[in-house]
């Protein structure tokens, strides 16, 4: 969908069910990506939460320029989640849309509202009364020696401590990587449904370790007890495997709403990372 690079745009954030304390709870102090005051836009049952937006910096040209900018991208998201969690606060489920969803106008809104109504509302039920719980498994960087190791004796005595520093190396990566496996294998016991994504880059997680596990678990609130606890106990046992585990949540089910209609520009969602 092509948008004009003048006037007012709609930036979309999420679609919900219709309810009194969506409106009148949720949206009445949060703020949007412009800093914008955020509204429904109703069909049927269905609402859509939108912000009035200028089509300067939301357009097409506009977006595709913002695309490269990291400090335009991290503060959108930042305030896209907060509208997101504001509605999500309320108990209504609430799906997310994709980072940068813009519409021309509100009969556009609406003509997705209707299009989209069966699929919309079949998600709805189906996520109604879940979460989404994000877990990362960093490899641990090796800690630096206490002091510095004996000189080798002999270029064999060199070569024999270099091919053990080696296999130690390779060890542990395998030990990190079985690990990973398995807390996957038993959170994906406790969830209805997960999502795998590619490894993250250290540059983006800010974490040193290589990052061996980067999943979404889809998990119903009533469970997130039960889930957290797992994860306790799993992170309390990796370190002697070589591993780190760090769970973000409770998010919207940002990962398997599959609400990615009119996406502009597509962004990462629920940790959001």
């Amino acid at each position: 969908m092509n948008h004009p690079d003048t006037g007012r745009l709609l930036y979309a954030y999420a679609v919900a069910r219709d309810t009194p304390a969506l409106g009148a709870v949720a949206l009445r102090t949060v703020t949007g990506v412009a800093g914008e005051p955020v509204r429904t836009v109703r069909h049927q049952d269905l609402t859509a939460l939108v912000g009035a937006v200028d089509a300067a910096d939301f357009g097409e040209r506009a977006l595709r320029a913002h695309l490269e900018e990291l400090s335009w991208l991290e503060s959108t998201a930042r305030a896209h989640q907060r509208v997101v969690d504001a509605a999500g606060a309320t108990g209504t489920c609430v799906l997310p849309l994709r980072l940068a969803t813009v519409y021309r106008d509100e009969a556009s809104v609406r003509a997705m509202l209707q299009e989209r109504s069966t699929h919309l509302a079949a998600t709805l039920r189906r996520l109604d009364g879940r979460v989404e719980w994000g877990v990362k498994v960093h490899a641990r960087t090796p800690e630096a020696a206490p002091s510095a190791p004996r000189a080798p004796t002999s270029g064999r005595d060199y070569l024999r401590r270099r091919i053990s520093a080696r296999r130690a190396h390779e060890e542990d990566a395998r030990r990190a990587e079985e690990t990973a496996h398995a807390i996957h294998a038993a959170l994906t016991a406790l969830a209805e449904e997960t999502r795998l994504y590619p490894p993250q880059h250290t540059g983006l997680s800010g974490r040193p370790g290589r990052n061996l596990l980067n999943a979404a678990y889809l998990v119903p609130r009533t469970a997130g007890d039960r889930f957290t606890a797992a994860v306790a106990r799993l992170t309390g046992s990796a370190p002697a495997d070589g591993a780190e585990v760090e769970l973000t949540g409770p998010w919207a089910p940002y990962s398997f709403a599959g609400t990615g209609d009119a996406v502009t520009a597509q962004g990462t969602a629920g940790e959001p990372s």
